[in-house]
């Protein structure tokens, strides 16, 4: 694979409950645990982060998917939903749901439209086989 941008962040603190910076100081958070998961809550935490990365890159996956089929995706969304909960060998796992709004087209259509682009969008090849990711079309 030719590399074309490779982006580099840093944690510093105690993980969850610490900060995070990207080199180019574009993100520059505290993290905290969430209150369902017993934290203070009130801040960015991983699975958001990973949740509105995956929403936007699939997102645009969509959108250059639509493009080569000349199709009209205006007004579409993607909302990404991540979950986290204890797995049964002791350790932690994620789960993904995304739900695809696409308004000007037939369910068939977008629900064909949103395969492709789940084939084509970089966050749902990295977790594929890895997590399970739910793609919906409402």
């Amino acid at each position: 694979m030719k590399v074309l941008y490779t982006a580099t962040a840093h944690a510093t603190g105690d993980g969850r409950n610490g900060h995070v910076t990207s080199e180019d100081g574009l993100v520059d958070s505290d993290l905290r645990i969430p209150k369902e998961m017993g934290g203070a809550g009130g801040a960015p935490n991983p699975e958001l982060l990973f949740a509105a990365g995956y929403a936007a890159c699939f997102h645009s996956a969509l959108k250059l998917v639509a493009g080569q089929g000349k199709l009209d995706v205006t007004g579409s969304e993607v909302t990404a939903s991540v979950g986290i909960g204890q797995t049964g060998s002791g350790g932690y796992g994620l789960t993904v749901e995304l739900l695809v709004l696409i308004p000007g087209l037939e369910r068939g259509e977008a629900e064909t439209l949103a395969a492709r682009a789940h084939e084509v969008c970089p966050y749902s090849n990295a977790t594929r086989g890895n997590i399970p990711v739910t793609v919906t079309v409402a």
